[in-house]
């Protein structure tokens, strides 16, 4: 069993990444607020973190340097799922220290087996 921390905005696909994960016996802990991110992450330790970029107050990009430059936080993967999906968009979230990228909309099995891959 993971720990999964999913940082979205939005209440449908947060419900619907939350149900599907806890039906494989995961532990996920949901924030939808910017300013709720890092200290999430800080307060869970999670194994992964599932990260929107547009988010309310502070966006992924904030969250994800924030993490990466954090002495205690840096080795957790962070994946972020998005609908900014330009190249530059890709980039910056690389740039940010993304572990990975997922375009939203998304299929719910690919994704699943993705957040799985880097559980592993």
């Amino acid at each position: 069993m993971a720990k999964i921390l999913l940082i979205e905005d939005s209440k449908t696909l947060a419900g619907a990444l939350k149900t599907a994960l806890e039906l494989k016996g995961h532990e996920v802990h949901w924030v939808s607020d910017g300013r709720e991110g890092f200290p999430a992450v800080k307060k869970y330790t999670p194994d992964i973190i599932l990260l929107d970029l547009m988010l309310p107050h502070v966006s992924g990009y904030e969250i994800c340097k924030a993490v990466k430059t954090d002495n205690g936080t840096w080795r957790i993967p962070v994946v972020i799922m998005s609908t900014l999906t330009k190249p530059e968009q890709k980039e910056r979230a690389m740039e940010a220290g993304a572990d990975h990228f997922i375009d939203k909309p998304y299929d719910l099995k690919a994704t699943l087996a993705e957040i799985f891959r880097w559980l592993e």
